[in-house]
């Protein structure tokens, strides 16, 4: 049974994780080139790096983004020597470019991003018109502005929501309310930096439809905080603790039609812009009829900031209207 408490919530989520990775505290993890809308609706290139540090402090019950972190902090300079390195080998082309720094928690952590790497990262981001990071809601501060005050492009800041939903919120184990979320993105808003919201389509404890409902009210929540973007994440499998839950009949993945829905509900919107998080889609195929042409179309509605004709297979019965 799924704790009550969050530290015993905490022992149940980490007595379920399998291995983590060898990394290098030197080297990101990965680090790859996509292309996004930006705000005026032309296609820039997105630098994205994944930044290899200490393991985020908060055990949030779906992430296994801890895979690829570390159990102490990285040596002075590491974190810059990532940027450099993933910068000297990515296949940037001239033109507007934006700049994600993504570190499987929060930039702002101290024993994750030491603040005294904030200079040399500055400098080094120096050509993007942009720079996106992560953190979560509590981190949200003073390090914000002193990391804003660096940059010549602009900052904006990556924050998981998760879902509106109180109670799965809270049982989430994200610690964190969403009256503490609205105060951190009602900071960011005052200081001028932007906010990019993380949802999850379908956490557990939801039925399908109630997934795609709660995700459309999460759409509705972080818009009214004030998001200028919006990032539909289909909830996975694949740290242990989910599996554990869909054991026992508590979660199951969405299907790719909810992420239509949701996706083209926050699109109709026309409040910021919305995009589905496209990692590893495939898993979430189910039927062969219509799930190259689900996925395509979430590419495309991605890609120009529109919704698309929807898709009603005969095979499978599911319909994306």
């Amino acid at each position: 049974m799924y704790p009550a408490t969050p530290s015993q919530r905490d022992r149940w989520i980490l007595a379920r994780r399998p291995p983590r990775n060898v990394v290098d505290p030197w080297r990101p993890y990965a680090f790859l080139v996509e292309t996004e809308p930006a705000p005026d609706g032309e296609t820039v290139e997105v630098a994205t790096i994944f930044l290899t540090n200490r393991e985020c402090p908060w055990r949030c019950l779906m992430c296994d983004l801890w895979r690829n972190t570390l159990e102490e902090t990285v040596p002075d300079g590491a974190i810059a020597a990532q940027v450099r390195y993933a910068l000297e080998r990515l296949p940037l082309v001239s033109g507007r470019r934006h700049l994600k720094l993504y570190n499987a928690g929060s930039f702002f952590d101290v024993r994750a991003i030491p603040p005294a790497e904030y200079v040399e990262i500055a400098r080094l981001s120096a050509l993007f018109e942009r720079v996106v990071v992560e953190s979560h809601p509590a981190l949200v501060g003073s390090r914000c502005l002193e990391f804003r005050d660096l940059l010549s492009g602009q900052l904006e800041v990556a924050m998981g929501l998760e879902t509106a939903h109180p109670q799965v919120l809270e049982r989430l184990n994200k610690r964190m309310t969403l009256d503490q979320f609205r105060r951190a993105a009602q900071f960011l808003k005052q200081e001028g930096i932007d906010l990019r919201v993380f949802i999850l389509v379908r956490p557990p404890w939801l039925s399908e439809a109630e997934g795609v409902e709660w995700a459309k009210r999460s759409l509705d929540f972080a818009f009214a905080c004030g998001a200028a973007v919006c990032v539909l994440i289909p909830t996975r499998a694949g740290n242990g603790a989910m599996e554990a839950l869909a054991a026992v009949g508590e979660f199951a993945p969405p299907s790719l039609a909810s992420l239509e829905i949701a996706l083209a509900y926050g699109l109709e919107l026309k409040a910021g812009r919305v995009f589905a998080d496209l990692w590893d889609i495939h898993r979430f195929a189910r039927c062969p009829a219509c799930s190259e042409a689900r996925i395509a179309r979430l590419k495309a509605m991605n890609a120009t900031q529109a919704v698309s004709a929807p898709i009603r297979c005969a095979r499978c019965g599911e319909s994306s209207a």
